[in-house]
């Protein structure tokens, strides 16, 4: 079976999500030893997850970028988590793409089930690990119900004060054990836990 792993890129406080919209802090510290550990994680997976919002808002980005992520974003089949019965994915907007990089996003398969469900069905399949890397609201759902095997979490070296976190809201203390521990050239850090069972 495989695992349900998270990515998020994180402040200092833990946020993933600040009070500006613009997300340009978590871009700042990046050097191309954190860029390989980005690329590695995200060519590693066998199914990219995300919330239907975070998969609309980045959609036409990938589709359209020529960086090495982007290879992989673009070629490792996608799965939108949504409450919307009706979302079709071949109505997101891929920046005026028509190539094989934008039907990934296109032809992404939905997943509107009960959350639980769905992810152990995703869990049952063949395949590399299932990658989780936005949005908040969904990864918090993720957190909040221990369907989360692993956390890749990238912490930036800046403090926000004020924002949104993966980790709010959690009902009872959530104990992980730190597998790795990287630290890169620009200051930033990736750990990688998986919860205590």
């Amino acid at each position: 079976m495989r695992k349900l792993v998270l990515k998020m890129s994180m402040s200092l406080d833990g946020f993933v999500a600040g009070a500006r919209a613009e997300s340009d802090w978590m871009f700042r510290d990046a050097s191309p030893d954190s860029a390989a550990w980005v690329l590695d994680t995200v060519s590693g997976a066998g199914v990219h997850a995300f919330g239907r919002r975070t998969f609309e808002s980045i959609a036409g980005f990938w589709a359209n970028a020529t960086t090495p992520v982007a290879g992989a974003m673009n070629t490792v089949p996608k799965v939108v988590f949504t409450r919307q019965a009706g979302f079709d994915p071949a109505t997101v907007d891929t920046g005026g793409a028509d190539s094989p990089a934008a039907a990934t996003w296109t032809g992404a398969r939905v997943a509107n089930g009960d959350l639980v469900a769905e992810v152990d069905r995703l869990r049952a399949e063949d395949g590399a690990d299932v990658l989780a890397q936005g949005g908040t609201d969904f990864c918090r759902s993720l957190v909040a119900v221990g369907l989360v095997d692993e956390y890749r979490l990238v912490v930036l070296p800046v403090v926000l004060g004020t924002g949104d976190g993966i980790f709010s809201g959690l009902q009872d203390e959530l104990d992980l054990t730190l597998i790795s521990s990287t630290v890169f050239d620009g200051g930033a850090k990736a750990d990688v836990y998986r919860p205590k069972r």
